[in-house]
Formats: C-alpha cells, sequence, structure tokens
C-alpha cells in the first residue's frame, strides 16, 4: 500500500523551521548548540526564544517590576550573543525571539506561528520538575511537534 501523494512534501525528509528554547541554563545553551548543528545539516530555519517569567513576582512594587524587566532584557541581550555565536559557529543563520509569560503557553505559541516543524529544549535541572513535570515534557505530551530534549 503506498501513501497517497500530497501526504508529504517532495524533497523533504526532516525539519525546515527549527525552535530552540533557552533561559540561560547550560542544558538550554546546549540545547541551541544542538538545534543549530541540527539546522546546518538539514538546511533548516533556525528560531530561538527566550521567555522571561516576570508575572506575579513583578505585582510587588513599581520598583521591583522595573529591575525585573531590566534584568530580563540583559538576560535576553546575553542569550541572543550566545546563540549567534552558536549558530554562526555551525554556519547558520538565527533568529532569536523574546516573549514574557508563561514559558509553555509562549513557546507553542511561537512554535505554532513559525509553523515549527521540530522544537529542542534542554533537560530541566530542577529536582521539582521530576514530581510535576518539566517544561520539556509538557511539550512532548503536547505531541505537536517532535521534541528533541537535551541533557
Amino acid at each position: 500500500m503506498s501513501a497517497p501523494e500530497n501526504l508529504f512534501e517532495i524533497g523533504t525528509d526532516g525539519p525546515t523551521t527549527i525552535v530552540a528554547a533557552v533561559d540561560g541554563s547550560v542544558t538550554s545553551l546546549r540545547a541551541c548548540a544542538y538545534a543549530a548543528g541540527m539546522a546546518r545539516r538539514q538546511h533548516a530555519q533556525l528560531l530561538a526564544i527566550y521567555v522571561p517569567v516576570i508575572g506575579a513576582l513583578a505585582g510587588t512594587s513599581a520598583e521591583a517590576a522595573l529591575a525585573l524587566r531590566q534584568g530580563a532584557e540583559e538576560t535576553a541581550k546575553l542569550l541572543q550573543e550566545l546563540a549567534d555565536q552558536a549558530a554562526r559557529d555551525r554556519g547558520v543563520a538565527i533568529r532569536f525571539c523574546t516573549r514574557t509569560g508563561d514559558p509553555y503557553t509562549e513557546i507553542t505559541r511561537f512554535a505554532d506561528e513559525v509553523r515549527a516543524d521540530a522544537l529542542v529544549v534542554g533537560a530541566s535541572e530542577h529536582l521539582g520538575h521530576r514530581l510535576i513535570g518539566s517544561l520539556a515534557v509538557r511539550l512532548v505530551r503536547a505531541g505537536r511537534w517532535p521534541v528533541t530534549v537535551v541533557p
């Protein structure tokens, strides 16, 4: 039994758009480097997303909210530089995006917007995630994209 011709795009045998989620952790930086290598091998578009969580903590005072936002902006600049370097080292271009909010919600929304074919994330380093589940586990359970979890 053969597959219908319109089921698969002719000439593609892998992802064309790869999204790497970065948060500054060692595992997320490894994930970005891995995604860059994967994008190079697959001749795919590489996108990186950083989602700082500011929400509830910002409600304490105007000064705290400003400090959190400034810290998130500085972290975003640093992460963009690191992502750019990882992509350059592997000979690919990268587009970096920052969104604020719940990481799962924003990453899935971004992946849908860019029609991602694959997500690459770092494994969680938090002990509590073994009990309640990590971002990576939630993305895998969503079942909408292949998700590579980099240790």
